[in-house]
């Protein structure tokens, strides 16, 4: 008789490996795999496109490299006044048009509220999120049309959701001109810092939470 196959099944016959439906004799890449390499490969040359795009417009950004300083004469010393502001149009970047000037509301300092600059030039856009304040001389506070933010007569916070106080601009007197220049922003005490986007507030571990971009100018 012949003897009894092991339990163990070590000496079943092994069967060839199973081929895909649908494959063909020889055939060493199914259709499947074909799709699957294909959409990794497209994949890969999206994912590659946009990662060199990104790195060539970092590459090719100055990111630690500040601008040139522009500065507008505005007028003589004259023009100014203490207890009001004089709209003026100055310039922020050139070669841009009217993009790229922006308005300054500007007026001389006074010995009871400042004790740096001998004139001041505050900056129309709203630090909740950059529309245009407009300064009522009747109430002696800044609007902002958008959402209701107030500001007083310095640009500080008086109602509504701005952050901080309005920005303001650097001055100078030169050849008998007022002149405004960078941009900085300023802490709920006025104390002067680099510039923040709006919506970003100033002073104190904010400055840590929202730290300047390194190519903004240094604060006066």
């Amino acid at each position: 008789m012949p003897e009894a196959a092991s339990s163990n099944g070590d000496d079943a016959p092994k069967l060839p490996p199973a081929k895909p439906a649908g494959a063909f004799e020889g055939e060493t890449m199914t259709r499947r795999a074909v799709f699957s390499i294909g959409g990794q490969a497209l994949g890969g040359a999206g994912i590659g496109i946009v990662g060199l795009s990104a790195l060539g417009f970092a590459a090719g950004t100055p990111l630690f490299e500040q601008a040139d300083e522009i500065w507008t004469a505005v007028g003589p010393p004259g023009k100014f006044a203490v207890d009001t502001y004089r709209s003026t149009v100055i310039t922020l970047t050139h070669g841009v048009g009217e993009a790229g000037k922006t308005t300054a509301y500007v007026r001389m300092g006074s010995p009871d509220l400042e004790e740096t600059q001998a004139f001041i030039a505050v900056s129309t856009r709203c630090a909740h999120l950059g529309c245009p304040v407009r300064f009522v001389e009747a109430a002696n506070n800044f609007i902002c049309p958008c959402h209701g933010g107030v500001y007083g007569f310095r640009g500080e916070v008086i109602g509504g959701p701005p952050v901080r106080p309005l920005d303001r601009f650097q001055t100078r007197v030169r050849d008998g001109q007022v002149e405004v220049g960078p941009r900085y922003s300023v802490t709920g005490d006025f104390d002067p810092v680099r510039y923040r986007d709006p919506g970003e507030f100033t002073g104190g571990i904010w400055n840590v939470l929202f730290p300047p971009r390194p190519s903004t100018p240094p604060a006066p």
